[in-house]
C-alpha cells in the first residue's frame, strides 16, 4: 500500500512537469475557454496530490519516527504543488493578457465609430 502511494505521489509529479508550458497567448475567441478547462484540470491534478498527501499523512502516524515521516510528506507535496502553482500563475498572466488586447480592441472599435459620425 506504501509503495503505491509513493508510486501515485512520483507519477503525478512526473505528469506535471511533463506538461509543456505554452508561451504567450495568441488572442483568439477560444482563450477564455481554454484557461477554464485548464484551471479544471490544475484544479484536478492538486486534488490528487492533497488526497495522496492526506493518505500518506494518516500513515505517518502509523510510524516510530511521525516527525520525519510528515516532514518529508509535506516537502513531497510542496514539490509536486509548486508546477502546478507556477502553470497557474502563467495561466493568470495570460488570463491578463488576453482581457487587455480585449480592452483595447474595444477602445480601437469605438474610436474608429466615433471618427466615422461626424
Amino acid at each position: 500500500m506504501k509503495i503505491g502511494l509513493v508510486l501515485l505521489a512520483w507519477s503525478l509529479c512526473a505528469a506535471v512537469q511533463a506538461q509543456p508550458l505554452p508561451s504567450a497567448p495568441a488572442p483568439d475567441a477560444g482563450t477564455p475557454q481554454r484557461i477554464a478547462a485548464e484551471r479544471q484540470q490544475l484544479q484536478a491534478q492538486r486534488n490528487a496530490v492533497e488526497q495522496a498527501h492526506d493518505l500518506r499523512s494518516r500513515e505517518c502516524w502509523q510510524r516510530f519516527a511521525v516527525n520525519d515521516c510528515l516532514r518529508e510528506v509535506r516537502r513531497s507535496r510542496r514539490a509536486a504543488l509548486d508546477p502546478l502553482r507556477a502553470r497557474e500563475l502563467e495561466l493568470n498572466a495570460q488570463e491578463r493578457a488576453w482581457q487587455t488586447f480585449q480592452r483595447e480592441e474595444r477602445l480601437r472599435q469605438k474610436d474608429d465609430a466615433q471618427e466615422r459620425k461626424p
